[in-house]
Order: structure tokens, then C-alpha cells, then sequence
């Protein structure tokens, strides 16, 4: 990632505020990052088959659909990460922007030097992970298998039983460790800072609890009683 330089990631910044648009592209502008605005969640829609995105940046007070609404509609086109911007800061909201999709959230008002800082790391965990870096070899064919899963490490392509799974950039990330590192227990702060790749803070144990919950959701036979990612009550997740 380090030697991609920003002018080549394309970030949408969607609030129907004006100035906030503004001063965020200025901001990303400034750091070489190519910057489209929207005003509503149809118009971030429209804007999702103009250009291929490596982020979106989403407020969640809107008219008409509503940042829920339309992340959750996002995720029916690009697994592109998402980034939730609202002064909307209870855990349930926090939780709610979760379950819908986003990858990371953030309380307005804002500092620059934060968002920038949450805005490369999405961006560079994506395309860790999307493959726009040389992958982590898992063997000649660069498959893991586990339980019925398997991970195509070349295509960042997850299939269960012959079926491919839509999973979130992040929630392959999770996956991915987990298994490349069978039997050891990931903490919620171990888990945090490696898939988000920034320190651990506190609240992010909900972060963490919501994005284990979705990925099983996806992955579990059934999800309220886990076979695939055990949790290790006190100590964090593993996968045997």
C-alpha cells in the first residue's frame, strides 16, 4: 500500500450538507485523493456506477434514504468500505451502522487528522485484502479450507460448500485470520488492531461483537449457537 500513491483511490462523500461535503473534499483533495460528492443516498447510488470506488464516506441523517437505507443498498452493489460520519454517537447507533454494513464510524464533529487517519486505513485494508497487493501465500493453489469453507487467497473469494459468500472486505479480513491462525485465541483488542490496523480504543469490543455476529450470520449453520468462530468467553474468538 505504501506504494500506492492517494491520486489513485477514488473516495464518495455522501451528506446532505454542503459545507461538511466541502470541507471533506478539500481535506482529501489536498492529501491527493480524487473526491466525488453526493447530496442524498439516490444520488450516492447513481454515483456507484460512475466510478469505481475505494471508499465511502457516509452521513446518516439524510432525506429520503437514510445512511442505514442506503448502505444497506451499497452492499447489494460493492463491498467497497464504508465509513459512517454522523453525530449520532450511541452504541445502538454505532451498532445499527454496523449490522447495515459499514466498516467504521466516526462522531462529528471531526478532526481532520482523524479522519484521514480512519480514511487511509480503510483504503489500505481493502486493498490488502481485495488483492491489490501480492496476497499471503496459503500453499500452490492459495486456498484455505475449513469446515466446508473455502478461501481463495488470489481472488479474496470465500465459498461454502460451493457457494460464494458476499462477505464485507472486513469480514473477510476477520475470517482470514482466524483461520490462518487455528487454535489461537484473538482478544477483542488483538482482533481490532490487526484487521483495523489502528490502536484499540475503548468501545471498539462492540465494533468487534457486531462484525463477528454478521459474519456468522453469513457463515454458521446457526449462528446463535457457533461451531465456526468459537467465542472464548473472557479471553476473545478462535477457530479450532
Amino acid at each position: 500500500m505504501d506504494t500506492m500513491a492517494p491520486n489513485m483511490f477514488h473516495v464518495l462523500v455522501v451528506d446532505d450538507n454542503p459545507e461538511i461535503r466541502e470541507i471533506i473534499q478539500i481535506l482529501l483533495s489536498s492529501e491527493g485523493y480524487q473526491v466525488t460528492q453526493a447530496a442524498d443516498g439516490n444520488a450516492a447510488l447513481k454515483a456507484l456506477h460512475d466510478v469505481p470506488l475505494d471508499l465511502i464516506i457516509l452521513d446518516i441523517m439524510m432525506p429520503g434514504l437514510n445512511g442505514y437505507q442506503t448502505c444497506l443498498e451499497i452492499r447489494r452493489i460493492t463491498n467497497a468500505p464504508i465509513l459512517f460520519l454522523s453525530a449520532r454517537t450511541k452504541d445502538s447507533d454505532k451498532m445499527l451502522g454496523f449490522s447495515s454494513g459499514g466498516d467504521d464510524y466516526l462522531a462529528k464533529p471531526f478532526s481532520c487528522s482523524e479522519l484521514l487517519g480512519r480514511v487511509k486505513a480503510l483504503i489500505r485494508r481493502y486493498h490488502i485484502y481485495r488483492g491489490s497487493e501480492t496476497p499471503v501465500s496459503a500453499g500452490p493453489e492459495a486456498v484455505l479450507h475449513y469446515h466446508g469453507l473455502e478461501i481463495h487467497t488470489d481472488t479474496e473469494e470465500v465459498f461454502q460448500n460451493g457457494r460464494i459468500l458476499e462477505l464485507t472486505d472486513t469480514e473477510y479480513a476477520m475470517l482470514k485470520l482466524l483461520i490462518t491462525n487455528r487454535r489461537q485465541i484473538f482478544s477483542a483488542q488483538r482482533l481490532y488492531e490487526a484487521v483495523w490496523d489502528e490502536p484499540y480504543y475503548y468501545g471498539a469490543n462492540n465494533t468487534i461483537m457486531v462484525h463477528i455476529r454478521n459474519l456468522r450470520r453469513k457463515i454458521e449453520k446457526d449462528p446463535k449457537n457457533p461451531v465456526l468462530i468459537k467465542t472464548i468467553w473472557g479471553k476473545g474468538y478462535r477457530c479450532d
